[in-house]
């Protein structure tokens, strides 16, 4: 049993006794709705001690369940086990959802508790609904984990910096002009942002408070005519940066005073929200009178098309970040090939070393994945000082990583041979590449969205009768978050946004396979949407690979693949050894080469 989270539940249960709630929800969430949170609002991790990025605690007074998908099945029930807490598993066919769960019961006049600033103002409206079904209630202003949780963690004080016109490449009064000529023709007087990244872009600030992340906690307020006000912490701000902002209309107020000047809003105002960016807490202090315009942010849409600067940009950080790749592999394998011990860690160590020597480095744009063999099954595996795994000479290594530039964000996963491998994992490696290279070939009409190209990268997968239960691909931030909206490549869901794919969005291209406690595979790129051909049919779109980084050919059977597929690799490594080469000598050069090596002259592929 573990007393720590047994007694954080129990006393938890004490606490909805006491002001009669029946039911706790605990999303991962923070008042800015983020994927990666701060300390402070890991109040789901705390509670649980289930430390994936994504789920959701559900406490009644005889049950505790966390729901997660797929991706964390095995870490979670690793994680909960002991704790009184169960796995509750998301998007399966044989299990209630917690919102199904609820309904299922609750009974009339039940109160459900939830805290107002870890809740969309859409996801609040839709759980009203479904609890008015069977007679129970919403709390939104009762946060029960704060009344328990009394050595919670500080807001986070880290700086906030400029990004360097010469890496942002269109200047802040630009951005806020063309934002503010988007919300003249919607109609609205303002627009609330609370979305993290959004902010960071449209400032040209970058911050630090969230791991890997490089924003700032912070909202903004912007009006259409004068000025926007920065809710933030003033001592994060240096003077000069202050002084900046001022000059183009950026006044600042401390960041718990977003409510007030919502407060002040009033009939003659219209206000420009995104119901499903904007936590129910501060939407709470905007008076009736206020007339709502709810939408997607704008900027959201504007970041997402990056201008041909940027990409300039990302491609010169691709062949910094991918020679950095080059060589910790290198470097590795000679490890491994001299006899000298190594770990999962080690390998997170070699990665994070390279890239901290390449120019404009700033960090990682996420933890590294590092799984060997059946830890590579697990899709957000995360090697720790107290659980890893020790690498020998045969079999796979699963390798997703990234870092964060001045210039760009990247992330890249590779799958290592690291001696001997079966003939089932070179098959299954080798059907994911064929996914793989079958959406980064594709062609696509202007305005065809992620899920009608999904089924491109898996359908070689459904042919031998397997399946991912991830996406395929993500949006990915300009030195911003990694993972990054409003596009997507993922199977259809009910309800779901469809956003076209536009020239300029850069996604991942990353199928998989997993084989819990055997192997896993993952094969990624990122790749920016082109402009491919105008027909008679109209404007057709494409792919350009950006990442830049040799596939090991030893953990596939490349006599899987056909000879278009053959030659999309050739052509692709014939890229990355032009690319890299003049930033690598000697035995980092001569493991390019060859890793590079067309494949009938490759004495690496099988």
């Amino acid at each position: 049993m573990n007393n720590v989270i047994f007694d954080r539940i129990t006393a938890l249960r004490h606490a909805m006794q006491e002001h009669d709630v029946a039911a706790c929800l605990v999303p991962s969430a923070d008042p800015h709705l983020s994927e990666y949170l701060p300390a402070h609002w890991a109040a789901r991790e705390w509670l649980s001690g289930f430390t994936g990025s994504a789920g959701i605690l559900l406490v009644t007074a005889n049950h505790a369940g966390v729901w997660t998908d797929s991706r964390y099945f095995a870490q979670a029930e690793q994680q909960l086990a002991g704790t009184g807490v169960v796995l509750m598993k998301q998007r399966v066919s044989y299990a209630p959802e917690h919102l199904t769960w609820l309904q299922q019961h609750l009974h009339d006049g039940d109160i459900v508790a939830v805290a107002g600033d870890s809740m969309a103002v859409a996801t609040q409206r839709r759980i009203v609904l479904l609890l008015e079904e069977v007679g129970a209630k919403l709390r939104t202003d009762l946060d029960l984990v704060a009344v328990i949780w009394k050595d919670r963690p500080a807001l986070p004080k880290a700086p906030v910096t400029e990004h360097s016109i010469a890496y942002a490449c269109i200047a802040r009064a630009e951005k806020l002009a063309r934002l503010r000529t988007r919300l003249r023709k919607l109609g609205a007087t303002h627009h609330l942002l609370s979305s993290l990244d959004d902010i960071a872009w449209l400032t040209n600030l970058r911050g630090s408070d969230v791991e890997c992340n490089p924003v700032f906690l912070a909202h903004l307020l912007i009006g259409v005519e004068g000025h926007a006000t920065l809710f933030v912490d003033r001592g994060k701000l240096s003077d000069h940066v202050v002084h900046a902002l001022a000059a183009d209309g950026v006044r600042l107020a401390d960041y718990a005073t977003v409510t007030d000047a919502l407060a002040e809003l009033g009939a003659a105002d219209a206000l420009l929200l995104d119901s499903s960016r904007v936590v129910c807490a501060v939407a709470a202090a905007i008076r009736p009178q206020v007339r709502l315009i709810e939408a997607a942010n704008p900027s959201t849409a504007f970041k997402a098309c990056k201008t041909a600067k940027e990409l300039d940009h990302i491609r010169e950080v691709m062949r910094r970040d991918g020679a950095a790749l080059v060589r910790g592999f290198r470097r590795l394998e000679d490890r491994l090939a001299a006899g000298m011990t190594q770990t999962e860690l080690d390998v997170d160590a070699l990665l994070r070393e390279e890239r901290s020597a390449q120019p404009d480095h700033v960090g990682e744009s996420f933890a590294t994945i590092a799984g060997y063999q059946a830890n590579g099954a697990l899709p957000h595996y995360r090697a720790t000082p107290e659980a890893h795994s020790t690498l020998q000479r045969k079999g796979l290594l699963l390798v997703d990583s990234g870092g964060q530039y001045l210039g760009g964000t990247t992330d890249v996963t590779r799958v290592l041979a690291l001696g001997d491998t079966t003939a089932e994992q070179r098959r299954d490696a080798t059907l994911v590449m064929k996914g793989m290279i079958a959406l980064s070939r594709a062609r696509f009409p202007k305005g065809a969205t992620g899920p009608q190209l999904d089924a491109l990268a898996r359908a070689p997968l459904w042919a031998s009768g397997m399946d991912y239960g991830h996406g395929t691909g993500h949006g990915v931030g300009y030195f911003l978050n990694v993972h990054e909206g409003p596009h997507g490549i993922r199977p259809p869901v009910t309800g779901g946004a469809l956003v076209p794919l536009e020239a300029g969005m850069i996604s991942s291209i990353e199928p998989g396979l997993y084989k819990p406690a055997r192997h896993g595979i993952r094969h990624e790129n990122l790749a920016v949407v082109v402009e491919a051909e105008q027909t008679e049919f109209g404007e057709f779109l494409a792919f350009e690979t950006l990442t830049l980084c040799p596939f090991d050919r030893r953990a596939l059977n490349v006599g899987l693949l056909n000879p278009e597929e053959r030659a999309w690799l050739d052509d692709y490594h014939a890229g990355v050894r032009a690319a890299l080469s003049p930033l690598l000598d000697g035995a980092d050069l001569e493991w390019l080469h060859r890793h590079c090596a067309p494949l009938q002259e490759s004495h690496l592929a099988s």
